[in-house]
């Protein structure tokens, strides 16, 4: 564990020099908010019980002591707060950056040949009932954006207690599920038998569904298969090919649209969505949903040509995985992220597959209670 060498504080500013060379600097009013103490914090919780005005900005640190496993700092205005150590490693702001794991920085991107050995599937029954399995699985979706389960019940409604597994379901106006088979006057081209282009659903809601599932039913027609890309690494192709076409396609706003007659669900969004590091952390990628484009005159022709450019690189076959769903395989995939499209198929044989939305926040939350469940078990045994 690291350590501390030794450490000196001013009225504005605490400190650390640790054994290791690294130093912290850790303004007063951070560590009075930061505070760990029940006055401050509910010990069940660990919410703050202070707002940031029960304080005043000049506060000053009068005094620090250290103990074995403790840094200890009083205030003017009075007050005494308890660091553990361990805690101000953790969390010290020197020398941790703040996370985004949903950010590109956080995912392993992929295209065809990452998955040379075939694409990993897992089994449904394990997932159920092994929580490593389950992890395995979770794990999958939270790095490469995607999973397969086997042997799930071909049965009509399964697809929600999938979902019940991990998280949460996402109603839409389609209800909690949605049939995805030929239709007469389809309201979505979703629903007939064409071939659709790589794509993410539903852009025009906001929050767009974090994840979307597809479980297989029935496949006994020519064609139909299913194709998944890794929005992200599309992106980043985009960015080293284009820095430009990069920057127009996440700084220009367009809007998205669906109606229907009982529907008008409408979202202004880029294309792609960056944090403040620049990183990519969202793709909204739908040409069949991009609403009447009113941009700026001057913006237009510079809109088209990076729009074009993303998408041509989407249209790469080194950057797209293909394989056909077997009845009772279910693919569950970040639809922020991977983009997903089919061939066409034949009016000859039966497909039929539900769909069902879920968000992302259920999956990462379930996938870090079962990983510290899983590891506290083992530190127990």
């Amino acid at each position: 564990m690291k350590r501390i060498n030794q450490y000196q504080f001013d009225a504005n500013q605490l400190t650390i020099h640790w054994e290791d060379g690294q130093q912290s600097q850790l303004a007063a009013i951070w560590l009075r908010d930061h505070c760990q103490m029940p006055d401050s914090r509910d010990p069940v919780s660990g919410q703050r019980l202070l707002n940031i005005t029960d304080f005043p900005l000049d506060l000053t640190i009068t005094n620090v002591i250290q103990t074995d496993d403790l840094i200890v700092i009083d205030f003017k205005p009075e007050h005494r707060s308890e660091f553990a150590i361990d805690w101000l490693i953790e969390n010290c702001y020197c020398i941790n950056s703040q996370a985004d794991d949903r950010s590109e920085s956080y995912k392993i991107l992929w295209q065809k040949k990452s998955f040379e050995a075939n694409i990993l599937k897992h089994s449904y029954p394990n997932f159920c009932n092994l929580p490593e399995a389950k992890i395995a699985a979770l794990q999958s979706v939270k790095d490469y954006g995607f999973a397969i389960l086997s042997d799930v019940p071909c049965e009509e409604g399964e697809i929600l207690k999938v979902i019940a597994e991990f998280g949460f379901v996402r109603q839409t106006n389609y209800g909690p599920l949605f049939e995805v088979r030929t239709t007469v006057n389809a309201n979505n081209l979703a629903f007939t038998n064409l071939g659709l282009g790589c794509h993410l659903d539903n852009p025009y809601r906001d929050p767009v569904p974090g994840i979307q599932l597809l479980h297989c039913l029935q496949s006994s027609t020519a064609g139909g298969e299913s194709i998944l890309q890794d929005g992200f690494m599309a992106a980043r192709l985009l960015r080293e090919e284009n820095p430009q076409h990069f920057d127009t396609l996440s700084q220009q706003w367009i809007n998205y649209r669906f109606q229907d007659a009982d529907t008008d669900l409408q979202a202004r969004v880029p294309m792609l969505e960056v944090n403040d590091k620049k990183e990519i952390v969202k793709v909204r990628y739908n040409n069949r949903s991009i609403t009447t484009l009113k941009l700026p005159s001057d913006k237009v022709t510079a809109f088209y040509a990076a729009y074009r450019h993303y998408a041509e690189i989407l249209e790469r076959k080194e950057l797209q995985i293909t394989f056909k769903l077997a009845p009772g395989e279910l693919m569950l995939f970040d639809n922020t992220r991977v983009m997903h499209a089919r061939t066409a198929f034949s009016d000859v044989g039966t497909r039929h597959l539900q769909g069902a939305y879920s968000d992302l926040d259920g999956l990462y939350s379930s996938l870090s209670v079962l990983k510290s469940q899983l590891l506290a078990s083992q530190n127990a045994q």
